[in-house]
């Protein structure tokens, strides 16, 4: 699948298999309305077992302190935040993202997902989607993914350059 670079259209027939997958070993997962984060780790899982020549992470936190600083700045958070641990970082670390570990390594795409029954703000996650997809993460597409039960109640709006695609 890989040929140096992944469209959209390929990235989005990529997803939609995984959650087909998803949904049919991991139905339970979906009914139940587990935490958000058993769901995107299991999505991820999928993910990797398709894509093995690249790293798909939950949760990944390890950028330089000085990107997370430029990002923390560029969404608004509260100025007086100079804790710089992972129960402060958490506004800012994307749910799955596919990439090459490492300083020199490519940025392919940051997922933000929610369920569909969950009533929390989409705002911060989607500008987490722009902020992921300028300076200096420059991932080369942001998603924004509402799982529902069944497929036909995804929605996927897609982040290129900071802002929305579809």
């Amino acid at each position: 699948m890989y040929n140096g670079t992944f469209t959209k259209a390929e990235l989005e027939n990529l997803i939609n298999f995984c959650l087909q997958k998803l949904r049919r070993l991991d139905r339970y997962l979906l009914d139940e309305e587990v935490n958000e984060r058993t769901i995107t780790h299991k999505l991820a899982e999928y993910l990797q077992q398709q894509i093995p020549e690249f790293n798909v992470d939950c949760e990944y936190n390890r950028f330089k302190q000085r990107d997370i600083k430029d990002i923390v700045k560029r969404l608004e958070l509260p100025k007086d935040n100079n804790n710089w641990d992972d129960t402060k970082l958490s506004p800012v670390i994307p749910d799955i993202i596919i990439h090459e570990r490492g300083p020199h390594g490519k940025n392919i795409l940051v997922i933000e997902v929610k369920k569909s029954s969950s009533s929390s703000s989409e705002t911060l996650d989607r500008n987490k989607l722009i902020a992921f997809t300028t300076d200096p993460l420059n991932y080369e597409l942001g998603l924004f993914l509402k799982i529902g039960l069944d497929n036909e109640d995804d929605i996927m709006d897609w982040y290129f350059h900071g802002a929305r695609i579809n």
